[in-house]
């Protein structure tokens, strides 16, 4: 399971990473928690703006963002986005202590964050692909993404805890403290120890990469699971701030439900490590159950009821997610892989611009249970879209031996197009199609 902590550069970056996402988790907490009861009036609405806000660059900017990851030192560019970061939070820290703080001048902050993180998301991923061997690559993304819901089962309970105690402003200089872990962590790679990776010398940019996306048919399905559930029903600040104030709690109220939902998250993500593979069937029955347990969660009639239903929501979140990564990851061609993530994370994260906004308005007008039904319906549908797709591509058959049963044949070849590295020049990279097993 944790066979990645053999290399010293991933070690050295997963602790770094633990710290510095805590942190993270403790700023979103209390941004959230800003909007919706300081700067507004509980509006739903404003939040899932801000949210779009903070979201959208990585959409908007993927054509640039995917180019500059694969062309430029991952290592470098995350030392100046994370110092970035580091600055923004601490401005917006002054603001709240000084009681300048207003609607329009965060939704500016949610932006800048939005932009700094467009270039921040594609880079860091890949970076993981450059510590680690291949046959890695997968156990350390999963790793990743446990790091993440660490920190995540401490930072929103946490923040609540402080945004009682002392406000939300030492929440924010608390998150600009635990930047220096991970820039720390990067100044102690090893670079001489790095992968050795193809880089991208031409002006294709997204082009290329949205091409060899298009020619797989398992690429173009995952990123439509994706998206359906990031747009629809991963909204979770918006469901579990509003579901807080239903319920009758406050801040720390919201930040407890943060982490139970990071308890399932974390579950999630250690037992994506223990597979050696990501597969695509792991993707179809994550989102059923994501899907399921977000309309039974509407239906729980208490706060901790409700509650413990998320464990089950954020358990089949995280294994989607972990899995699409390590999925894309470790199936892309090494010279476009950056491009590609990019073009994974527009979709994750660029869904919210499309979808916070609508469920803020779902749950102003007919209440958060709404708005929740609306991102377990989204999850049944993604799971349909899976399913649709092994049947039409002859993966899910019925069995020869039983006229009721079904099989899964995982050794079908699919056809991949394959990028030629050494073709990259200010023309369109020639490609050549090839045939590989089925990898899920």
């Amino acid at each position: 399971m944790f066979r990645s902590f053999s290399t010293f550069n991933y070690r050295t970056w997963f602790l770094g990473a633990v710290v510095s996402n805590v942190g993270t988790w403790m700023q979103a907490t209390a941004q959230d928690w800003v909007v919706l009861t300081e700067l507004t009036d509980n509006d739903a609405t404003a939040m899932g703006v801000t949210m779009a806000l903070q979201f959208g660059p990585p959409l908007a900017l993927v054509s640039v963002t995917g180019w500059v990851a694969d062309r430029f030192d991952r290592r470098k560019i995350l030392l100046l986005t994370q110092s970035i970061l580091m600055v923004f939070a601490l401005a917006v820290a002054a603001l709240l202590l000084t009681g300048l703080m207003t609607l329009p001048l965060m939704f500016c902050f949610a932006l800048a964050f939005g932009i700094t993180n467009a270039f921040d998301a594609p880079a860091r991923q890949a970076f993981v692909s450059d510590m680690v061997t291949v046959e890695d690559a997968s156990n350390a993304v999963a790793l990743n993404s446990a790091s993440f819901n660490m920190a995540r089962l401490i930072g929103p309970a946490a923040a609540g805890l402080l945004i009682v105690a002392v406000g939300t402003g030492w929440v924010f200089v608390i998150n600009a403290a635990t930047f220096l872990a991970m820039l720390i962590a990067l100044a102690l790679i090893r670079v001489n120890e790095l992968l050795p990776r193809v880089k991208s010398k031409g002006r294709t940019g997204l082009a290329e990469g949205f091409r060899y996306v298009w020619a797989r048919g398992d690429l173009k399905v995952t990123f439509l699971m994706v998206f359906l559930i990031g747009a629809f029903g991963m909204n979770f600040p918006i469901f579990a701030s509003t579901m807080a104030l239903e319920f009758g709690r406050d801040a720390d109220g919201y930040g407890l439900l943060s982490s139970v939902l990071a308890i399932g998250s974390l579950a999630g993500a250690l037992l994506a490590a223990r597979r050696d593979r990501a597969r695509v069937r792991v993707l179809v029955i994550a989102a059923g159950g994501f899907g399921a347990a977000s309309v039974v969660s509407t239906w729980m009639p208490t706060y901790w009821t409700y509650a413990s239903v998320l464990i089950f929501v954020g358990f089949c979140t995280v294994t989607l997610l972990t899995t699409a990564n390590g999925y894309v990851q470790t199936t892309t061609d090494p010279a476009l892989r950056g491009r590609v993530l990019a073009l994974y994370m527009a979709v994750v994260m660029g869904s919210t611009p499309i979808g916070a906004p609508i469920a803020g308005w779902i749950t102003d007008i007919a209440g958060p249970q709404a708005a929740i039904l609306v991102g377990g319906i989204a999850g049944l549908l993604a799971m349909a879209v899976g399913v649709t797709w092994m049947l039409v591509s002859g993966r899910l058959r019925r069995s020869e031996h039983s006229r009721f049963k079904l099989t899964l044949d995982e050794t079908m070849p699919i056809s991949v197009t394959r990028t030629d590295p050494v073709a990259f020049s200010d023309e369109v990279a020639s490609t050549t199609p090839i045939r590989l097993p089925r990898t899920d």
